[in-house]
């Protein structure tokens, strides 16, 4: 029996619940978690709370890339050089292109149909920039990016404008409306964006309020209201997605799901629909970027086999003993209860819970996923960190839309050093394979040092003059294939360490007739005594039963090496 539930959990609530779940060896537990709007509902979604029931007035789903018609089939006033993309919701507009571009609807058709109010109203999108803003590590957009455009920018506020865009930096969002007499109502919004993360972008507007939502959370907003907007000259020219009315100034991302409303959509309206589709971005496999949930660092250094390589507490931070605990009826019955999630801000909620059944001393690994996702090509898993049954555990910074956790067990079946579990769910290695990739480097030792699976055992990573594989082949004693000198306090590289501890670096073994491997007693070799070993001699071409001399080295009496 596998319980899963979704949580929505406003302001700083909690929900409490026992999970009893009983699976297979491989996963031992798993529940779901959301904070959101004080909801709880199974999964999947329906009942009661069955998504938004806000009717737009118009929307452009961008279903259709020759045409560009938008819902109700009203065809674009013009458009050049569009891409579309399978990102996001699976039908995305882009904007990004060397060439001038743009997509051009009307305000008002001929038949009268209104699909933008400016006086009144709300506009919904998604977005997810090329580009990331500089106060995430980026370029931004390195000039003004316009999202939503109507009218023409005018240094001097000469000529009507209404419209949503982001600063060069990509730090800013802001909103700008203008009557074309002189006067100019601003807006903005701090924004710090990475390169393909949609973000869900709401604006809504009268006389009595402006505010702008980001994700679902108001991330700014105006009491004064709106008092100005451009005029029908304006309005007549239409409006642009993505660019300005000379395809100029272009947004550089990808575009889903436009919408507008007559109306001002209230928080919780916004809060909703952002709820409501924020799950399928994620679930998504070709959305990796949405997946954010991050794997813990694991305490283990080196590889030995059969031992499990991703090990220790992670992310987990120890709360205590439980106060009560029941036992499995084997070893790998094992469950989480009390789990209590509450809302922390930031889009972030914390995760209480405690581990039950299952031995006593053994550790059980915690998986994390924004997303539902298995199989080889799902979305991989975040591994947590290693918990103990009768011990309670707190998780933070996990997302507020959804968070589904898994209880593995230590069961390593081809011990290649990653739980059955870790390979199924992160490493997406096969868990009957000691070297799924057939290099015959074992999985765990490439995820130890690497990350993953599919390495090329040819490569030379740290430049010490080893393959990756002769590292690997190295393993028993430490060698760090992504380390130049592996070894504490050395201050040699490891291709003149020497593995096989015959005196000869492991670099030099070839040359002399043996392998790195090999304890190479015949290099020694010095019939005559003069302290260069015969293989050295055969290689200079000197005669091995007489002594020499050879300018610029020192004589010897006895070979030097013992």
């Amino acid at each position: 029996m596998i319980i899963i539930m979704k949580v929505f959990i406003q302001g700083t609530g909690s929900f409490t619940n026992r999970l009893a779940i009983s699976f297979r060896s491989l996963l031992a537990a798993l529940v779901v978690l959301c904070a959101g709007n004080a909801r709880a509902q199974f999964s999947p979604p329906g009942g009661v709370y069955s998504g938004p029931t806000n009717v737009p007035l118009q929307s452009w789903s961008f279903d259709d890339p020759t045409n560009w018609t938008d819902d109700l089939g009203y065809a674009p006033v013009s458009f050049t050089n569009l891409n579309w993309s399978y990102l996001g919701d699976g039908a995305s507009l882009v904007v990004a292109t060397n060439a001038p571009a743009w997509l051009q609807y009307n305000v008002y058709e001929n038949n009268g149909t209104t699909n933008l109010t400016v006086n009144s109203g709300s506009v919904t999108f998604w977005f997810a920039a090329a580009w990331s803003s500089t106060n995430a590590g980026g370029t931004g957009p390195g000039e003004w990016a316009q999202l939503f455009d109507v009218g023409e920018w005018t240094t001097n506020s000469s000529y009507g404008y209404w419209g949503l865009s982001l600063d060069p930096a990509g730090q800013n969002l802001w909103f700008v409306s203008r009557d074309g007499a002189g006067n100019t109502y601003t807006l903005s919004a701090p924004s710090s964006w990475t390169t393909n993360y949609f973000h869900f972008v709401a604006l809504t507007y009268c006389r009595t309020n402006v505010a702008i939502y980001l994700d679902g959370v108001l991330a700014t907003n105006d009491p004064g209201g709106l008092s100005l907007w451009p005029g029908s000259e304006v309005l007549s020219n239409g409006v642009f997605f993505g660019s300005d009315t000379n395809g100029q100034m272009q947004a550089q991302g990808l575009f889903n799901t436009v919408q507008t409303y007559n109306y001002p959509l209230s928080p919780n309206d916004v809060q909703t629909i952002f709820d409501w589709n924020f799950t399928w971005y994620e679930m998504d496999p070709l959305n990796l970027v949405m997946a954010d949930i991050t794997s813990a660092s694991s305490t283990q250094t080196t590889f030995t086999p059969i031992n499990d390589v991703i090990t220790g507490p992670g992310n987990l931070q120890l709360i205590g003993s439980a106060a009560t605990c029941s036992s499995g009826t084997n070893a790998w019955n094992v469950w989480l209860t009390n789990v209590v999630a509450w809302a922390v801000g930031n889009g972030t909620m914390n995760i209480q819970f405690t581990i039950e059944g299952g031995s006593n001393g053994v550790p059980f690994d915690v998986f994390a996923n924004s997303v539902l996702s298995f199989g080889p090509n799902g979305v991989p898993w975040a591994w947590e960190g290693q918990g103990y049954p009768c011990f309670t555990y707190l998780l933070t910074g996990m997302p507020t839309n959804a968070c589904f956790l898994i209880l593995g067990t230590p069961q390593d079946s081809d011990g290649d050093g990653l739980t059955d579990a870790y390979e199924m769910l992160v490493s997406k290695s096969n868990p009957a394979s000691y070297s799924t990739d057939g290099t015959s480097m074992a999985d765990g030792w490439e995820v130890l040092y690497f990350g993953h699976i599919g390495v090329s055992p040819n490569g030379d990573p740290d430049g010490d003059g080893l393959t990756t594989y002769q590292e690997w082949l190295m393993n028993s004693q430490g060698y760090n294939p992504v380390k130049w000198n592996s070894f504490t306090n050395s201050v040699v590289g490891d291709g003149f360490q020497n593995y096989s501890g015959d005196g000869l670096p492991n670099l030099m073994q070839a040359s002399f007739g043996g392998n790195m491997l090999t304890n190479n007693v015949t290099w020694k070799v010095n019939i005559s005594g003069d302290g260069l070993s015969d293989e050295y001699k055969t290689l200079v071409n000197l005669n091995t039963n007489s002594a020499a001399t050879v300018t610029g080295l020192p004589a010897y009496s006895q070979n030097p090496v013992p």
